[in-house]
């Protein structure tokens, strides 16, 4: 299997784990967005940071 293919599979992945929640709770949803307006962009920035840095450390985890 090559990178592109792998990549593609990975962001095939994550656009159905990013559809769950609207799907299910379309209302909470809503007010999860409505709610991430109010935060400021160094919050955001710390948030994505983070997120990221938990995805690498999980990619080296199940590579090892």
């Amino acid at each position: 299997m090559d990178f592109a293919q792998q990549l593609l599979i990975a962001l095939s992945l994550m656009l159905v784990l990013e559809g769950v929640v609207p799907f299910l709770y379309p209302q909470r949803w809503r007010q999860l967005v409505s709610r991430l307006a109010d935060i400021d962009d160094r919050q955001l920035r710390i948030a994505g940071l983070i997120s990221m840095l938990v995805g690498v450390a999980l990619l080296y985890l199940i590579n090892g």
